[in-house]
């Protein structure tokens, strides 16, 4: 086993769909490929955004493409004291402030304005806890392993929230606190979420945590265009054999991985391994992809 730890990491706000399978694909294979484990976390911080059941689905998902997880599954809910101790120690390095301004506020300002930085602008109003990413590692450079040099100045990006008003934790503290607690060597996500690591990067930075390294994956578009999510109705991916070996297939032809015609009606076992023993990150394009026709019934 080599050290090597990645992982999955889905909302549980609705089944997965081929989008979001290409992503935990492509992280199992990297993973796997370079002899590492696979972890898998559920991120369900959002309990509004989080159906009863949605999470049993995405692992019985998981389960009929092979791919399976090393260790306990982990559950972002089970998190709250260590979101806290790492925000109490952004906020006694003057790096977290309390803000009052709602949205509607700063809507015509391209990013948060910062208004709140040197004390609440509205006292007695619930507030929200922000990110000083003006005081924070500048500029943010790193190398992602498809897209190559990345740089940026998280300042220009605005002051991400990390607690919102309701009380609930936000993404980018979150993701940060569980990968460094798990142990996270290498991050495969979509492409949409590269302009979020300057802001990771930064609380990597702040809160003296190994810096995982990245690589963001071409984005999976639907016929129309769109990017497929959950919020622009994705269909949800299968669960019975048949249908499965098919899709398993389209997944890698996705991931510029070339597979033979012939190993789509090969068990998922067999695809795997094939895929497991011939991933190249160098295949990869740095565009978009869309979903192959009829890849879900």
């Amino acid at each position: 086993m080599s050290d090597y730890r990645g992982r999955f990491a889905p909302t549980p706000s609705g089944p997965l769909h081929f989008g979001s399978l290409v992503a935990a694909l492509a992280s199992f294979l990297d993973a796997r490929h370079a002899g590492g484990e696979w972890r898998l976390r559920i991120e369900d911080i959002d309990p509004p955004r989080c159906p009863d059941g949605a999470a049993d689905t995405i692992l019985r998902q998981l389960e009929a493409f092979g791919l399976h997880w090393d260790g306990p599954v982990t559950w972002q809910h089970d998190h709250d004291d260590a979101y806290g101790a790492a925000l109490e120690h952004l906020k006694a390095r003057g790096l977290a402030y309390p803000c009052s301004c709602s949205r509607k506020q700063w809507r015509d300002y391209p990013v948060y304005p910062g208004w709140c930085r040197h004390g609440v602008r509205e006292p007695g109003k619930p507030v929200a806890w922000r990110l000083r990413s003006d005081l924070g590692l500048r500029p943010v450079v790193w190398q992602d392993r498809l897209f190559g040099e990345q740089r940026f100045d998280p300042a220009e990006l605005g002051d991400v929230v990390l607690k919102r008003k309701d009380g609930l934790w936000a993404y980018q503290l979150a993701v940060v606190v569980d990968d460094a607690d798990q142990g996270i060597s290498d991050v495969v996500r979509g492409f949409d979420l590269l302009d979020n690591t300057p802001w990771q990067r930064q609380l990597q930075h702040a809160l003296g945590y190994p810096e995982p390294r990245y690589l963001h994956l071409p984005l999976i578009l639907g016929q129309d265009g769109q990017k497929l999510s959950k919020q622009n109705l994705a269909p949800a991916i299968p669960e019975e054999e048949q249908a499965v070996r098919p899709l398993l297939h389209a997944a890698l032809t996705a991931l510029d991985q070339a597979p033979p015609a012939a190993l789509a009606t090969a068990p998922v076992a067999e695809q795997l391994q094939w895929a497991i023993g011939h991933w190249e990150v160098a295949r990869l394009r740095a565009e978009a992809h869309r979903q192959p026709d009829a890849t879900i019934p």
